[in-house]
C-alpha cells in the first residue's frame, strides 16, 4: 500500500523535534504543525517510524479532513471514507476522539455518528448487513477542532512513551518521549559525562543512554498495526533488523542519582529491562550535597516541583540550594525542567536559554545553562 498520509500527535513543544527526528528517518514531505506532525509513505514507513521514533506519542493514518457542522456533514464525511482499504471484513473498529472549539462538542454523539457512519460505509463494501468485528482491533479515532474533522486510524496501541521498560514508576515519573527530547536539547551524543541528580525511576538516564547507543525506542515492544492483515509480518522484522545494525557500541559514562534508595533500587531494575544496565550507574545521594563526579559534563534534572510532590516553598528551597550546591560548577551545562516560574531567582542565575515544555498538563520552561557564568 502506498500514498499513505499519517499524522504524529506530540506533546506541546515537541513538535519541532519529532519533525526533525521524522527527516532523519528519511520519512517524506514532513511538515510540522501545532501539536502534531504530518508525513506521507507506505508500510515500510509506518512500521519505521513506530519503531524508531523517541518524541512522538503515537503514529495515526489520516483516513479523512472534512468540513462537519453538523451530524449529517459528520456522517457523509466518514460514509465516504475509504475504510475498507484499512478494515476488514471481521475487524474491530471501535470509535474513540474529541471536540474543540466546535460547533458539535458531543463526545459520545460523534462517536456514535462516526460508528454508525463506518458501519454503513464497511457493510456495503462487504455485501453483508452486519459486521462480526470478531477479528483484530483497528482503533478509529476522530478529532473535531474549529469545524474540521480529521478521521485516523491508531497503528500504535500503547503509546510510543511506553517503551516497555517502565511497568512501574515513582511518585511523578517524566514521560519518556519528553525525556528523550530534553536529552536531544542537549544535543548529548554519548561523548559527554552525563549526570541526572534527581533521576527518579531512570527515565532520564535510560533515554540517554538508548540515544548514544542509537537504540531504537520501540525496538523491544509491539505495536498494533503487527496485527493489521494487509502488513506483511516481513516489514517489521527487516525495520527492527536494520535499526540493530545502527546500533553503536561505546563507552558511556552516565550517572543517575537519587536521595530516595528505592528510586535507585527502581531504576537500576528499569535500566536492565531496557537493557542499558552496563551504560549507566546509579546511587544514593543528595543532589544539593554530593560532590560532582568530574570537572565537566552535561546535567539534565526534573527536579521535584511544588504543586507535584513537595510544598511550593519546600521546592524553591531546593531550587537555592541546588544552586548554591552548582553556583561554580562552570565545567557543566546544566539544563532543568520545572513549572516553578520564578526558578531562576531561587537557582541564583538567568538561564542562557528557555524553552517552554509540557510535563504532562503542566506548563514548565526547559532552563539552559551552557556553560560560563552569567549572573542575575
Amino acid at each position: 500500500m502506498t500514498n499513505i498520509e499519517f499524522c504524529v500527535p506530540c506533546l506541546v513543544g515537541l513538535e519541532g523535534i519529532a519533525g526533525d527526528e521524522l527527516r532523519r528517518l528519511d520519512m517524506e514531505n514532513v511538515r510540522v504543525e501545532n501539536g502534531k506532525v504530518l508525513f506521507s509513505g507506505d508500510e515500510r514507513a509506518l512500521a519505521k517510524a513506530n519503531v524508531c521514533l523517541r518524541t512522538g506519542e503515537r503514529i495515526l493514518i489520516q483516513i479523512a479532513d472534512f468540513e462537519a457542522k453538523t451530524f449529517e456533514q459528520l456522517f457523509q464525511g466518514v460514509y465516504r471514507s475509504e475504510l475498507e482499504r484499512y478494515i476488514p471484513k471481521n475487524g474491530q473498529f471501535p470509535v474513540k476522539g474529541h471536540c474543540l472549539n466546535s460547533t458539535l462538542m458531543s463526545v459520545p454523539d460523534c462517536q456514535a455518528i462516526v460508528k454508525k457512519a463506518a458501519s454503513r460505509r464497511l457493510g456495503e463494501k462487504y455485501g453483508i448487513s452486519w459486521l462480526p468485528e470478531d477479528g483484530e482491533k483497528y482503533q478509529l479515532q476522530f478529532s473535531l477542532m474549529n469545524d474540521r474533522c480529521q478521521l485516523y486510524l491508531d497503528t500504535t496501541g500503547p503509546g510510543l512513551h511506553k517503551r516497555g521498560y517502565r511497568a512501574v514508576g515513582n511518585d511523578a515519573p517524566l514521560r519518556e518521549t519528553l525525556a528523550a527530547a530534553m536529552v536531544i536539547l542537549t544535543r548529548y551524543r554519548g561523548r559527554d559525562f552525563l549526570w541526572d541528580p534527581f533521576c527518579g525511576s531512570g527515565t532520564i538516564p535510560i533515554e540517554a543512554a538508548l540515544i548514544a547507543k542509537n537504540r531504537a525506542p520501540g525496538l523491544r515492544r509491539r505495536f498494533q498495526a503487527e496485527k493489521f492483515d494487509w502488513i506483511d509480518e516481513k516489514i517489521w522484522q527487516e525495520v527492527r533488523g536494520e535499526a540493530m545494525d545502527k546500533e553503536f557500541k561505546g563507552d558511556y559514562k552516565i550517572l543517575g542519582s537519587d536521595n530516595d534508595p528505592k528510586c535507585v533500587s527502581l531504576s537500576m531494575a528499569n535500566a536492565r529491562k531496557a537493557g542499558v544496565a552496563d551504560c549507566i550507574e546509579f546511587k544514593d545521594g543528595d543532589a544539593t550535597k554530593m560532590s560532582l563526579p568530574t570537572d565537566q559534563g552535561i546535567i539534565i534534572c526534573n527536579p521535584p516541583y511544588g504543586q507535584r510532590m513537595m510544598e511550593q516553598q519546600s521546592a524553591q528551597r531546593l531550587y537555592a540550594a541546588l544552586g548554591r550546591h552548582l553556583k561554580y560548577a562552570d565545567g557543566w551545562k546544566k539544563y532543568i525542567i520545572t513549572s516553578e516560574p520564578e526558578f531562576e531567582h531561587y537557582f541564583g542565575r538567568r538561564a542562557d536559554k528557555k524553552r517552554k515544555l509540557y510535563n504532562g498538563m503542566i506548563k514548565c520552561d526547559y532552563y539552559m545553562y551552557l556553560g560560563g557564568r552569567k549572573r542575575s
